[in-house]
């Protein structure tokens, strides 16, 4: 599961945007943000990358962490 979409809406960017800089189809793009398809390893980084933010703000961790 990833969090592109709402890494996306905190940094006011669209989906059509980031599309464009991935050189990628909208909907390929909607689906990652909707989690209906994942991205690649190689397109989490590029994602990543042109979202300025490191690679886990756009993971959602599959644990829960002790305190």
């Amino acid at each position: 599961m990833n969090r592109i979409k709402e890494v996306l809406q905190n940094k006011g960017i669209s989906q059509t945007w980031l599309a464009k800089k991935m050189e990628k189809s909208y909907p390929t793009i909607n689906e990652y943000a909707r989690n209906k398809r994942q991205p690649s390893l190689e397109d989490l980084y590029k994602i990543a990358d042109i979202l300025d933010v490191n690679i886990s703000d756009l993971l959602i961790a599959n644990k829960k962490e002790n305190n």
